[in-house]
C-alpha cells in the first residue's frame, strides 16, 4: 500500500527528514540539558543521546552560506540541520567527540555559538531597505548594530535572568515577532501618505483603495475634476497598508519616519499567560548607519533587566512586579500621552493561553 505521506501536493511530510535518533525515540524523550553556551543534549528514556549546537546567523543569507552549513552538516550531522523561527542554525548530532571540532570550524568561518537558555536568542527582523517597499527604517543595519552591542549575552559572557527575546519589524504590519518578544523594535511612519492625484487614476482601482485602509481614512473624492480619493488625517495609523495597494500613495517619509520600542511581550505560558508589547519609547530618529539612539535606548533595557530581574524571571513579569513607573526611572525615560493604552478588543474574552480555568 502506497504511503499516504507521499504526495506531489504541498511540503513533503517532515518525518523523512529526521534523523533516525529522532525517528526511533520519537515522544520517548526523558529530560534534557544545556551543557554549556549553545550546546545541549536530549536524553531519551532508551539512554540515547542527541545534542544540538546552535549558531547565530544572519537573517539573509548567501547560497553560498547555505551550502557551507550544508557542508558542515554532512561532514559532523549525517547531514542533519533545522533553523529555527529566530534564525539560529542548529546542527543535530549523535557523537559527542564532533562538538568540539563543529563549533571550531563555526567560529573559524566567522558564525558565533550561544543563545541557548538564559541568553539572547539571535534577532528575528524582517526585509527592511533591502526589500520592503514600506518600510519605515533599516530592518539588517539596525539589528547589526544592536546586536554588536548585546553579543556577549548571547554567547554567555554576561548573564541574563531569563531567556530573552528581541525581534525588529520595519514598520507597524510587523512581518516579525514583534507584538510578544521581551523587546520590540518597531519602525514607525509618522505622517499620513502624500497622494499623487495625476498618478493615482492610471495606477489604482479607487474601490479596492478605499477598502485597503483598515479605520477607514480613505474616501472617494475629486481633485482637479478627476476621481481620486482622499485621507481623513485624524483617522489615519500610518500603517501603509493603502501603499501596498497603490503606489500613488507614498507612505515613507525620510525625515519624519522613525523607531519606537516596545517590551514585556511573550510566547511562552509558563507562570504567567502570553503577554503582547507594550510601548515603552514611542520615537526615535533614523540615524544609519548605526543608530546610536536606539542602540543606547535598547542596551539600557537590556543591562536595566539583567540588574534587577529575579532568576527566571522574564522582562515582561519583571516590569509588572517592579511596575511600569518604576521601569520607566530605572531607563530614564519619560512617561508621556503615547504610553496609554486604552485599546480594548477581545483582550477581555479572547483566550491567548493554555493555561485555561474552569
Amino acid at each position: 500500500m502506497a504511503d499516504e505521506r507521499i504526495t506531489d501536493i504541498g511540503p513533503p511530510h517532515y518525518e523523512q527528514f529526521l534523523p533516525e535518533v529522532i525517528k526511533k525515540n520519537y515522544g520517548k524523550w526523558d529530560y534534557h540539558e544545556i551543557l554549556k553556551p549553545g550546546v545541549m543534549v536530549h536524553v531519551a528514556e532508551s539512554g540515547d543521546k542527541l545534542f544540538t549546537v546552535r549558531a547565530a546567523s544572519p537573517r539573509l543569507l548567501a547560497i553560498t552560506t547555505i551550502r557551507k552549513f550544508c557542508d558542515i552538516a554532512d561532514t559532523y550531522c549525517g547531514g542533519h540541520l533545522r533553523w529555527t523561527s529566530r534564525n539560529n542554525v542548529e546542527f543535530l548530532l549523535t557523537d559527542e567527540k564532533k562538538i568540539e571540532p563543529l563549533i571550531k570550524e563555526l567560529a573559524d568561518y566567522g558564525f558565533p555559538v550561544g543563545g541557548l537558555g538564559a541568553k539572547l536568542s539571535n534577532i528575528v527582523h524582517t526585509q527592511g531597505w533591502v526589500h520592503c517597499h514600506s518600510s519605515a527604517s533599516d530592518a539588517s543595519g539596525v539589528v547589526k548594530a544592536v546586536m554588536d552591542e548585546l553579543f556577549p549575552y548571547f554567547t554567555g559572557e554576561k548573564d541574563l535572568p531569563a531567556k530573552t527575546r528581541i525581534a525588529y519589524a520595519c514598520c507597524l504590519n510587523m512581518c516579525g515577532a514583534v507584538h510578544c518578544s521581551d523587546i520590540a523594535i518597531l519602525g514607525v511612519h509618522t505622517r499620513a501618505p502624500v497622494i499623487n492625484h495625476a498618478e493615482l487614476p492610471k495606477m489604482c482601482e479607487i474601490p479596492t483603495l478605499v477598502a485597503s485602509c483598515p479605520t477607514g481614512a480613505i474616501r472617494p473624492a475629486t481633485v482637479d475634476g478627476k476621481q481620486s480619493v482622499e485621507i481623513v488625517e485624524e483617522q489615519c495609523m500610518y500603517c501603509g497598508n493603502c501603499y501596498t495597494v497603490c503606489p500613488a500613495c507614498t507612505i515613507n517619509n525620510a525625515k519624519t519616519d522613525g523607531i519606537s520600542v516596545w517590551v514585556g511581550g511573550k510566547v511562552s505560558n509558563s507562570r504567567v499567560p502570553p503577554k503582547f508589547s507594550k510601548l515603552a519609547i514611542p520615537y526615535l530618529p533614523n540615524n544609519p548607519p548605526r543608530w546610536p539612539e536606539v542602540v543606547e535606548a535598547v542596551v539600557k533595557i537590556v543591562e536595566t533587566y539583567a540588574a534587577h530581574a529575579r532568576k527566571n524571571e522574564r522582562l515582561g513579569e519583571w516590569i509588572d512586579r517592579i511596575g511600569w513607573p518604576k521601569f520607566f526611572e530605572l531607563i530614564d525615560q519619560p512617561f508621556t500621552k503615547y504610553h496609554i493604552d486604552d485599546f480594548k478588543h477581545a483582550g477581555e474574552t479572547f483566550m491567548r493561553t493554555a493555561q485555561l480555568r474552569h
